[in-house]
């Protein structure tokens, strides 16, 4: 871990603390809080250290108001109640120390253009009334603070939208309306590589819609081939988007993102995108925060960061059955295809601080594998039973063509939980050739065996220190674990730097969650 991505990280953290900007609720019956949580952060090479992580959106006050006027942010079934900010215009003031986010970017439209299947293109006006019939002629329309407004129905996939920019302080919304997942507007994408494509988008949000059944991508977005141009693609939100059934087998993928910049993912489902697939595919991506999600029945990936991609922040979600590598911290990526080019003075990586922080992963082979990433972590995560290995350390891309690339080397693997069952994993991490897995740092994780408590030791590669080993956290159905348990507050102080601010405690609990309440969305 580089001095320099700790500091940013600790400065960020600090800076945050006092600048929360967003809401909390409580769901009634089962008294959980359920706050947004940060995400990740703008570590761009200028200086520029903005929060990547987004608050519960304001969407009551976009609505037309001849719609019905009840949100619900819940993608298929991720949260069990909704904020209670979102019922209405009214912001609560955020309260110091809370486990509570900030928006990527605010998004909240002049002008709102309608779309309906039963629209006309030709006769409609984009009124509520009298809307136009396709996506593709809305957004041609658009302006910046435009919103498009897809009302309930289903729409044909295999649209390309090139050039689709906003600006920050009027960003160009396209999406449905917040009335929950039954009533969402649906991409078809049946006969259709992709349901939805866009080229080249800024100050771009996407939310509030399902799409499935397209061949190869549900969504893609890309820099339209401009490698070398960071400004290319950057500032998009994905708010609430339901991906699913994508590709026949091979590698499809739910989201596909290539030379983005400073995005964010937030309250999504992603699931079943090809047995050689990710719900999140990253080529040359940066800066950006995929967060309170959720990712299940996946072939190769949950999610996936090559090709260039670096400081991106995986945080909150959950992970079930999500494929061989629920997140894959690298991987194997053309040389043609880096983001930014390669550098023939190199040394060039596949990833590089990538941060995967308080997630559940639940089956899988294995819960996540460093594949020639630098830099990289993997924080208060519990981890549920995979099958094959704990974790993996690998290194696919190697130095060649004149070009030279680092191993993975330097991770830091601290606060975990790891239940597992040792008649399954029988190596618990797989560390592959041309790696420098003696780097590695593991600090203050507990491992417990289900099946052989007295067999629990992981026997790790390089660093481990203050592990607890053998002993049941005692697990409850969401995960939590027990009051007075040997998880609670066992954790690495120096890993605060990489959490939250009000979301734990100190020292922190180890695993996904903070005993004393459960103060982020449990997708």
């Amino acid at each position: 871990m580089t001095g320099r991505w700790i500091g940013v990280t600790v400065a960020l953290a600090i800076a945050l603390a006092g600048c929360d900007g967003s809401s909390a609720g409580s769901a009634e019956g089962d008294g959980v809080v359920f706050d947004a949580m940060v995400g990740g952060a703008d570590m761009r090479a200028d200086g520029m250290a903005s929060d990547m992580a987004v608050a519960s959106p304001d969407m009551a006050s976009h609505m037309a108001p001849d719609v019905a006027s009840s949100a619900d942010m819940a993608s298929d079934g991720m949260f069990d109640a909704m904020p209670d900010a979102m019922a209405g215009d009214a912001q609560p003031e955020p309260q110091e120390g809370r486990c509570e986010a900030v928006p990527l970017f605010e998004a909240a439209p002049g002008r709102r253009i309608h779309v309906s299947p039963d629209g006309d293109d030709a006769m409609g006006d984009g009124s509520f009334g009298a809307p136009y019939g396709t996506l593709r002629h809305a957004v041609g329309l658009a302006t910046p603070g435009t919103e498009v407004r897809l009302l309930a129905g289903v729409y044909p996939g295999g649209v390309t939208l090139e050039g689709v920019r906003g600006t920050a302080e009027a960003p160009i919304v396209i999406g449905g309306a917040p009335l929950g997942r039954n009533n969402r507007p649906v991409i078809d994408g049946a006969g259709h590589s992709e349901g939805l494509h866009l080229v080249r988008p800024r100050w771009v949000v996407l939310r509030e819609l399902i799409v499935r059944g397209a061949r190869d991508n549900g969504i893609n977005v890309d820099d339209g081939g401009d490698y070398d141009d960071p400004d290319a693609a950057r500032w998009v939100r994905f708010d609430a988007l339901t991906i699913e059934d994508i590709g026949p087998a091979g590698n499809r993928d739910c989201l596909k993102l290539s030379g983005l910049d400073d995005f964010e993912v937030r309250g999504s489902v992603f699931r079943r995108c090809g047995d050689g697939g990710s719900g999140v595919d990253m080529v040359g991506c940066h800066d950006g925060v995929i967060h309170e999600s959720r990712f299940e029945e996946l072939g190769s990936s949950g999610v996936q960061a090559k090709g260039g991609t670096a400081r991106v922040r995986v945080a909150h979600n959950r992970f079930v059955d999500a494929g061989a590598r629920p997140v894959n911290m690298g991987g194997s990526t053309g040389f043609e295809f880096f983001r930014p080019p390669l550098d023939a003075a190199g040394p060039n990586a596949e990833a590089r601080q990538i941060e995967v922080v308080s997630n559940v992963f639940v089956g899988g082979q294995t819960a996540a594998a460093f594949v020639g990433c630098v830099d990289c972590v993997f924080a208060h995560n519990t981890v549920v039973e995979p099958e094959t290995w704990l974790l993996r350390i690998l290194q696919e891309t190697t130095s060649r063509e004149g070009f030279a690339f680092e191993p993975a080397r330097d991770g830091w693997v601290t606060g975990n939980i790891f239940v597992f069952r040792r008649a399954g994993v029988r190596t618990a991490v797989n560390v592959g050739p041309d790696t420098e897995a003696g780097s590695f740092r593991f600090t203050h994780n507990l491992f417990y065996a289900v099946d052989a408590p007295d067999r629990s030791d992981p026997m790790l590669p390089g660093v481990g220190v203050g592990s607890i080993v053998g002993a049941d956290p005692g697990l409850d159905a969401d995960y939590l674990p027990e009051d007075g348990g040997p998880a609670v507050g066992a954790g690495d102080p120096a890993v605060e730097a990489l959490l939250r601010p009000g979301c734990y405690g100190g020292p922190p609990t180890l695993g996904a969650f903070e005993l004393a309440e459960r103060r982020w969305p449990s997708p």
